[in-house]
C-alpha cells in the first residue's frame, strides 16, 4: 500500500472499530460522523501541504446531503464543496487539489463517492465567493430540474471546517431572488412532489418486488424525502435557520400558522430516525443496505406504526402544497 493511502487506512480502521460505540441516537452518530471527517480534512490538507504549502487564502468546507442536515446513516456517501476568499489560478489550483484529496480519502475511509458527483474534487462545488455568486445566479434563473436540484442540495449546506460566513452568503442570496420573484417557490414545490409510491390504494404496503430488497421498503426515497423535501421548501419560504429537518420543524413550529400542522410531523420524523438506526446497527460496509427496512423484521404495531408515518409524509407534502399555493395567491 502507498504511502500516500496508509493515514487514511489507519483512520478507516479506526473508524470502523469506534462506530459501534456511537449508535445511541441519530445525534450521536452523526457527531461521531463529523470527527471523522473533520480528521480525515487535517489529513488531505497536510498532504496538499507537502507539495504546495499552507492555504494561500481564507476558505471553508461544507458537507451537505444528510450530512448537511446531520442524518447521516451509519454507512453515508460524499455530499461537500469548497468556497475560498479570492478568485485567482494559484488559488484554484490549490483547492481544487485540496478537494480532490478530500474526495479521495473519503472514499478510502469507507464514505462512498457521490454518484451526482456533488463533491468538493468536481470544480462545479469547488469556487471562490464570487464565481460561487456567479453560479448561483446561473441556478436561480435557469429553467431546469436540475438547477433546482442543486440549490436544493446547496440550501442544505453546513459549514464543518472554516468561516461559515461564505455558506450565509449563498443563502442569503437564495433568499433575496425568492423575495423579487416569489414564483420561484413554486419551481421548488415540483422538486417536493417527486417521491417513490410508499402505500397502495387499500392502504398496504407496497415493499421492493424485484432485486436484492425484494421485501423491503426504500426508506431514503419513500420515507425520508417527503419530510425532508417539505420542511426544507417552508423553511426557505419562511427564511429559518438550522439544516436538520427537526431544527427546522422546531422553528416552523413557532410559526402559529404552523404549529397544529408540523408538531406530528416532527415526532413521525423523530421515530423514522430511529426506526433506520435500531434496524442497521450492524451495516458497515454496503451503502444501499442503509436505506432499506425488511418489513418481515417489523411486528404488528411497528408495521402499522411505519405505514403511519408513510401516510403521514405525503399528508406533509399536500399540506406543503396548499401552503405554498395560498403564499403565491396574495
Amino acid at each position: 500500500m502507498s504511502e500516500l493511502h496508509t493515514p487514511y487506512l489507519s483512520l478507516k480502521n479506526w473508524r470502523l472499530s469506534n462506530v459501534v460505540n456511537h449508535q445511541s441516537s441519530t445525534d450521536e452518530l452523526n457527531h461521531f460522523h463529523d470527527s471523522v471527517m473533520k480528521k480525515l480534512f487535517v489529513m488531505a490538507l497536510n498532504k496538499v501541504k507537502e507539495d504546495l504549502g499552507p492555504p494561500p487564502c481564507r476558505y471553508s468546507w461544507f458537507v451537505m446531503g444528510s450530512a448537511g442536515r446531520f442524518e447521516q446513516a451509519i454507512i453515508s456517501d460524499q455530499d461537500h464543496g469548497l468556497i475560498y476568499e479570492a478568485a485567482n489560478e494559484e488559488n484554484s489550483n490549490y483547492f481544487r487539489m485540496l478537494g480532490e484529496e478530500i474526495t479521495k480519502g473519503l472514499h478510502t475511509i469507507g464514505y462512498p463517492f457521490c454518484e451526482g458527483d456533488v463533491m468538493s474534487s468536481n470544480p462545479l462545488w469547488c469556487k471562490s465567493k464570487q464565481e460561487w455568486k456567479v453560479q448561483l445566479t446561473e441556478w436561480l434563473e435557469e429553467e431546469s430540474f436540475e438547477s433546482v436540484r442543486f440549490l436544493l442540495i446547496l440550501y442544505d449546506a453546513r459549514n464543518l471546517i472554516g468561516e461559515d460566513g461564505g455558506v450565509k452568503l449563498l443563502k442569503q442570496q437564495i433568499h433575496e431572488f425568492i423575495e423579487k420573484q416569489p414564483d420561484f417557490l413554486n419551481r421548488l414545490l415540483v422538486n417536493t412532489r417527486h417521491v417513490k409510491k410508499s402505500v397502495g390504494i387499500f392502504r398496504q404496503l407496497l415493499p421492493e418486488t424485484h432485486g436484492p430488497y425484494a421485501g423491503c421498503m426504500d426508506l431514503k426515497h419513500s420515507a425520508f424525502f417527503p419530510f425532508v423535501n417539505s420542511i426544507r421548501l417552508l423553511a426557505i419560504k419562511e427564511k429559518v435557520g438550522g439544516t436538520s429537518t427537526i431544527s427546522r420543524l422546531e422553528k416552523l413550529t413557532g410559526f402559529p400558522e404552523y404549529r397544529k400542522r408540523l408538531e406530528m410531523y416532527k415526532e413521525d420524523f423523530e421515530k423514522l430516525l430511529q426506526y433506520r438506526l435500531q434496524y442497521h446497527k450492524n451495516i458497515t460496509e454496503n451503502y444501499d443496505d442503509a436505506h432499506y427496512l425488511d418489513v418481515k423484521k417489523l411486528n404488528k404495531i411497528e408495521r402499522k406504526e411505519i405505514k403511519q408515518i408513510f401516510l403521514n409524509g405525503k399528508r406533509l407534502q399536500d399540506d406543503t402544497e396548499s401552503i405554498i399555493n395560498r403564499a403565491l395567491e396574495k
